[in-house]
């Protein structure tokens, strides 16, 4: 898992970068590849969506380097485009319209063969904005105010964005239920293990 603040770039790199020379832009793309597509692959919860806004990120950090104020302004800044690219992707008709159908598809019963809860799967039972809310707070560590200048909202809106996605997931993972179990066979209870907070 790569995060955005775990990422560090060389000044000289940065300068490099604002006046469009090739090996700093491989060397930013170097560095930032992994938490760009981790960002997107976790927010559009598709693979080859991911690959593509991350592609789109990159060509606009290399479009724009110029207008880059500062060197530590670096992550901020390319996390902050990715956001955006992803958020134009939620909003066009096509991925809500893919949204809606996955929210139609029935619940999948958990394995009683693992005791973990699949994350990943959970997250895509939310929208797009909340899953951008719970990986920039859960994961990467920003705090609602900055999730809420990142998203061009309030903090208020992070917080109930967070609280309505720690709800449904919390829904989504209560115990069902169940036929009786077989003779000599217990029901197991998956664990919820993200406690989520604002």
């Amino acid at each position: 898992m790569s995060s955005f603040r775990a990422v560090q770039v060389d000044v000289g790199v940065v300068r490099r970068l604002a006046r469009g020379e090739r090996k700093a832009q491989e060397a930013v793309y170097r560095a930032y590849a992994a938490p760009v597509y981790t960002l997107a692959r976790r927010v559009l919860g598709d693979p080859g969506l991911a690959e593509e806004a991350a592609q789109d990120t990159f060509v606009q950090v290399i479009e724009q380097a110029g207008k880059l104020k500062s060197a530590s302004a670096l992550g901020p800044w390319i996390r902050s485009i990715a956001v955006n690219v992803c958020l134009m992707r939620l909003r066009s008709p096509w991925q809500r319209r893919r949204e809606s159908l996955a929210e139609d598809q029935p619940a999948e019963a958990p394995s009683a063969a693992g005791a973990t809860l699949d994350i990943e799967r959970a997250l895509l039972r939310l929208s797009g904005p909340a899953r951008l809310v719970v990986w920039m707070y859960c994961v990467e560590g920003y705090t609602h105010r900055e999730i809420g200048e990142a998203l061009g909202r309030s903090a208020s809106f992070s917080k109930s964005q967070l609280a309505r996605a720690c709800r449904a997931l919390a829904e989504h993972h209560r115990p069902q239920p169940t036929s009786p179990a077989a003779p000599g066979r217990r029901h197991e209870r998956i664990p919820t293990p993200i406690a989520c907070a604002s």
